[in-house]
């Protein structure tokens, strides 16, 4: 039996209005697909995300039904025979909110795909492994990733003007006409500077003012909470977690080695190694690896925080570096492969070579590269081989 108290929450969370901005993923759904996940940090829009679906569905209220797993009532029950009572009345449509705090869920969603003629969407934490839980699930799951805002996708929530999503080809060879085309519309420097600092999630329309309070719960929820439910991790090693989360807000991104973390937060290099995968994992962090033919035994991942938010609400000053490379790297990820470069900072997809850094930043150190380019941060228009750095906040 579907407990009263779960079928009164999904009417009421049905039933009330969605935001009305809707992210870039909802377009990319397969609605066709019978099990589908979506993945991404806290605070991303996950749940907004499976509301719009719903809207966008055309099926009755009473043919769908949105269980939040996370909830009370949920304790003890079992996914598939709340799925087979479902389907029995009629069900067509379940989502399943917060997959990951249901414990072994991946063999309930194989045996309801299997099984039943229902829809299943379901999202949880970025941490999530359906190959951890089953290698079985992943080839019949259609997966997705939704990331934190992009600056185009902020830009619009806060001027109401749609601006189109870019392939990074265009970007580099035509961000002189992208630039000054924003320009003539908005101010793209005033609201890079407000995107830096409150706009990676799309709880900032809630309260710009409680924002920081906000990013920080979910920071440590992911830590406390999430990581915990997916990894058999230690409650006394959390606090770990959080001080490397301090040093990479505060140091430039390759003035850390394995001597230096490892001794700063008193455990051994495997293990910090383990707890760096896990907040990759979970979007907390970025963990670049150096290009093809440079990367040494010895020589660590650059290591960054997930977003430039992330910066404002674990310390005072942030080294400016590393915000400027945060922000290339969170708007780039989602689409390409990214590593560091003895040369330079960044190669991008093993093609396109980036150096970043503020206006006065020069050519010298990639003159003698093909395909390299200055990122200028605070420019609005650059030249040739200059681009403004929120240029490639229009790649999703």
């Amino acid at each position: 039996m579907i407990p009263d108290v779960i079928r009164q929450a999904s009417f009421f969370i049905l039933s009330r209005p969605t935001k009305i901005y809707e992210r870039f993923l909802l377009e990319q759904i397969n609605s066709k697909e019978q099990l589908i996940g979506i993945k991404g940090a806290r605070g991303a829009g996950k749940t907004t995300l499976l509301l719009q679906y719903v809207h966008r569905s055309g099926y009755p209220l009473e043919k769908i039904l949105y269980i939040s797993c996370d909830h009370p009532a949920m304790a003890g029950v079992s996914l598939y025979d709340l799925a087979q009572d479902f389907f029995q009345e009629g069900g067509r449509l379940l989502l399943l909110d917060e997959i990951h705090k249901s414990r072994g869920f991946a063999p309930h969603l194989k045996a309801i795909r299997d099984t039943f003629d229902l829809q299943v969407i379901f999202s949880g934490s970025s941490a999530i492994q359906l190959d951890y839980e089953s290698a079985d699930l992943s080839r019949r799951v259609a997966m997705y990733q939704l990331p934190a805002l992009s600056f185009r996708e902020f830009l619009e929530i806060e001027t109401s003007i749609s601006f189109n999503v870019l392939a990074l080809e265009e970007v580099v060879n035509n961000h002189l006409t992208l630039s000054s085309q924003v320009a003539s519309k908005i101010r793209p420097i005033e609201y890079f500077l407000k995107y830096i600092k409150y706009g990676a999630y799309p709880f900032y329309l809630e309260s710009i003012k409680n924002y920081p309070m906000k990013l920080l719960e979910v920071i440590n929820l992911t830590i406390e909470a999430d990581l915990p439910a997916i990894f058999n991790i230690e409650p006394a090693k959390l606090d770990k977690l959080k001080k490397l989360l301090y040093m990479l807000c505060t140091t430039p991104p390759l003035e850390l080695n394995k001597m230096k973390l490892s001794s700063a937060i008193g455990t051994s290099w495997p293990t910090v190694s383990k707890y760096l995968a896990l907040m990759s994992k979970a979007s907390l962090i970025h963990q670049i690896r150096g290009g093809a033919g440079m990367r040494a035994v010895n020589k660590p991942d650059k290591l960054l925080l997930d977003n430039p938010n992330i910066f404002q609400v674990l310390c005072a000053q942030p080294n400016i570096g590393s915000l400027r490379e945060s922000f290339f790297v969170s708007q780039l990820s989602h689409a390409h492969q990214i590593h560091y470069h003895d040369k330079a900072d960044f190669i991008v997809d093993d093609t396109f070579v980036f150096e970043i850094g503020g206006p006065g930043k020069t050519r010298k150190q990639t003159k003698n590269l093909d395909a390299a380019y200055i990122i200028q941060d605070n420019i609005e228009v650059g030249s040739l081989k200059e681009i403004p750095l929120w240029a490639f906040g229009f790649l999703y």
